[in-house]
């Protein structure tokens, strides 16, 4: 029917095929044979268990950056990825994650305005569940425990990563990070290590909001760049012994201490502020950032 033709599918829950249940399906055609792989469905008891043998503990604070494609599939899908977090984490825990929009153009509502598609479909879901809080800026994370109501208080527009942020928060409580088949590029308490290290580039940003029932401008300037060598971090830690690796549901998985990674990349980044950015010509979000160091002499 094909004649010599062959066909690869991959077959993913983002296309919205309902059936699937985040299974991933691999089908080959080739002179008329076909041949199917499915991954095998994790339990929700298999991957708390993972979860443990990481090291995430009960009553931790835990930010968690994930990328579901690469964890499923898992029992119940994304919802059974979620219970399993919360189960290991237990009534003195909190599960935090990112909830940004990325659309400054428009004002941001907590209640309603989606995460941004790099968030990814774990941290779109889990602020629509019931007993999660999340935070009312741009720069939004979201949180479910003991902590969420401190964590995901009201920060300054202005420093969307500092101190006195969801991340700085974690970072006072002492708390981990968890990276679920994605790499540092997401890891926004890297971001923080920047501020507190003083870096001094920044790019001049603005977001849409509301001031006495108005929709205004809030202009500032923000730490920013490809965020690619982050990557540099693993090493840092790895040379500490700093940083668990492991497997989650299918995923890759990092487990590190805040204070830890802030440490090391306030290190770092005091030895040479610009360790992350790339050298001009390879990236334009890099070349604005050493743009803007040009003020100082750099």
């Amino acid at each position: 029917m094909f004649g010599g033709a062959w066909f690869w599918f991959n077959i993913d829950n983002t296309c919205g095929c309902p059936n699937l249940d985040s299974d991933t399906v691999s089908i080959t055609h080739y002179w008329g044979n076909m041949e199917f792989s499915v991954k095998e469905t994790i339990s929700i008891q298999h991957v708390i268990q993972q979860l443990k043998e990481i090291g995430v503990e009960a009553g931790d604070t835990l930010i968690v950056h994930a990328s579901f494609s690469k964890i499923r599939p898992v029992e119940k899908g994304v919802s059974g990825m979620i219970s399993a977090l919360e189960k290991v984490l237990g009534t003195d825990g909190t599960l935090v994650m990112p909830s940004m929009s990325w659309e400054d153009e428009k004002i941001f509502d907590p209640q309603t305005t989606p995460c941004n598609v790099e968030m990814g479909i774990l941290a779109d879901t889990f602020w629509r569940q019931n007993g999660v809080l999340r935070a009312s800026s741009a720069h939004a994370f979201a949180a479910k425990g003991k902590h969420a109501p401190y964590i995901t208080a009201e920060q300054p527009l202005d420093i969307p990563h500092g101190m006195d942020s969801p991340v700085g928060r974690v970072h006072e409580l002492d708390g981990k990070i968890l990276l679920l088949g994605v790499g540092h590029h997401a890891n926004t308490t890297i971001h923080l290590a920047e501020y507190t290290s003083g870096v001094r580039y920044r790019v001049p940003k603005k977001l849409r909001i509301r001031k006495d029932g108005e929709p205004v401008w809030f202009d500032y300037e923000e730490i920013d760049h490809c965020c690619q060598n982050f990557e540099l971090a693993d090493h840092w830690l790895a040379e500490r012994e700093q940083i668990t690796h492991g497997t989650v549901g299918h995923a890759d998985a990092r487990l590190m201490c805040s204070r830890d990674l802030v440490a090391v990349v306030t290190e770092k980044l005091t030895a040479n502020e610009t360790t992350f950015l790339h050298p001009y010509g390879v990236d334009e979000e890099c070349d604005a950032a050493r743009d803007s160091l040009k003020q100082f002499g750099v």
